[in-house]
């Protein structure tokens, strides 16, 4: 069996399973990967018609028949988010008057994730709203990676898989031969991320910076926990938005001697002014992100390396069609 670590293929490769009744459908939030994924598993996805009409309103047509079928919908919610949502809940509409047998809501990027408990009076809980509505359209599954919460799994009245890309990051990093690594956290609320981390970067020592935040995408990096002077610090997180956490975390541990400082997310959610800040002379060696989120290319920078987790994603739909473990490929 192809490793799902591995580069996505160019071309649709010959895996021994049963496709016939396994469509897969992209929305078009990440048509690239959703091709990547495809050519992993030796398919072609279904085609697509995904338009607007003149006020905007969007209309979905599937090309070819998926009746009995077991659909997989690829489609992370990322900007425009609230169009990206859209679509995806006018698909599983479209799968459900088609007669599909069962369907999965593949989203590499959970929009909306970051409001998942209450912290202050009156506000929402849009994940689980989110959650909610996607139960609502018509949803049977859901396959997810790198949830901001793994506690947003249990927002789903319906199975969720959650996956992460972390062997992707961690097969990346261990082809770089670095030494004397510490794996840091940004914040406190990150440190199970980091500490799962750091035990797959060969049980490498962890560190934390003490953060507050004083408002939403604004960051105040206060202080490091754990020796980093001299040492290769690797920050993990589970996106980088505005980059305001990651580099104010970054200049924080130059300032306490890190000999070199890589930045390490699933996401790329990358909002102005995120390029700005990342691409800095002096402040990363690089940022390692991964494709769960199309990056453009002509916002690219010299630090940044974007990863591929389409095979990671195949093996997992695989697993899920043929009703084996998809734990298993993490142990």
């Amino acid at each position: 069996m192809t490793s799902f670590i591995t580069a996505a293929h160019p071309e649709p490769t010959s895996l021994k399973h049963d496709t016939n009744r396994l469509k897969l459908i992209s929305g078009t939030s990440n048509t690239a990967l959703a091709k990547e994924i495809a050519n992993y598993m030796g398919i072609t996805n279904v085609p697509l018609v995904s338009k607007r009409f003149a006020d905007g309103e969007l209309y979905v047509q599937i090309q070819q028949s998926i009746r009995g079928c077991d659909v997989f919908l690829i489609q992370p919610t990322c900007a425009p988010v609230n169009d990206s949502l859209m679509e995806l809940m006018i698909m599983v509409d479209a799968c459900k008057r088609a007669s599909a047998r069962q369907i999965t809501a593949v989203i590499p990027y959970f929009g909306y994730a970051r409001a998942d408990r209450k912290t202050a009076g009156r506000e929402s809980i849009t994940a689980k709203l989110t959650a909610n509505i996607l139960v609502k359209s018509g949803v049977d599954r859901v396959l997810a990676m790198d949830l901001h919460s793994a506690q947003i799994q249990g927002y789903f009245d319906i199975p969720c898989d959650h996956i992460y890309g972390s062997p992707v990051l961690v097969d990346h990093l261990l082809t770089m031969e670095l030494d004397e690594i510490v794996v840091v956290s940004p914040d406190v609320g990150g440190v199970a991320r980091a500490r799962a981390f750091a035990k797959q970067m060969k049980d490498s020592p962890l560190a934390i910076i003490d953060k507050r935040r004083s408002g939403h995408n604004v960051a105040e990096s206060l202080t490091v926990i754990g020796e980093v002077s001299g040492k290769t610090a690797i920050l993990i997180d589970d996106m980088i938005d505005t980059g305001g956490t990651i580099c104010a975390g970054a200049k924080l541990l130059r300032k306490e001697g890190a000999k070199k400082v890589i930045a390490c997310a699933s996401h790329a959610v990358f909002s102005p002014p995120a390029y700005e800040r990342l691409s800095k002379d002096g402040l990363f060696e690089q940022v390692i992100v991964t494709n769960s989120i199309p990056v453009p290319n002509n916002s690219d920078f010299s630090q940044l390396k974007v990863l591929s987790v389409a095979n990671m994603l195949g093996e997992a739909i695989w697993r899920i069609h043929e009703e084996s473990s998809v734990s298993s490929m993490f142990r």
